[in-house]
């Protein structure tokens, strides 16, 4: 399911509200709300802007780093990636 950068979490919805909240950072991201090399938002102000718990919001990040849209440093927060232009479909020069 797509989400947009100013949904709402919804708690009878058929996705996890952790799937939810990624979703929705995702569409931050890509719509330019924080900027790379930029921290996001901490747990604590995501969990109070959405109505979540931190380790929901916990969760939803985790998602986001594992797609390589943001990093953590430890005792800093978690920043945006740089993000790599996507590669034309059947272009090999990259993995020579």
């Amino acid at each position: 399911m797509e989400y947009g950068p100013d949904d709402k979490v919804e708690r009878d919805a058929p996705e996890a509200p952790f799937q939810q909240l990624a979703g929705i950072l995702r569409a931050r991201v890509e719509r330019g709300d924080w900027r790379p090399n930029r921290a996001i938002p901490g747990e604590n102000a995501l969990a109070d802007e959405y109505g979540l718990s931190r380790p929901t919001v916990r969760r939803a990040i985790a998602v986001l780093a594992e797609e390589g849209l943001v990093y953590a440093v430890s005792g800093r927060g978690t920043y945006v990636a740089e993000q790599k232009p996507a590669q034309a479909p059947g272009d090999s020069s990259a993995s020579a």
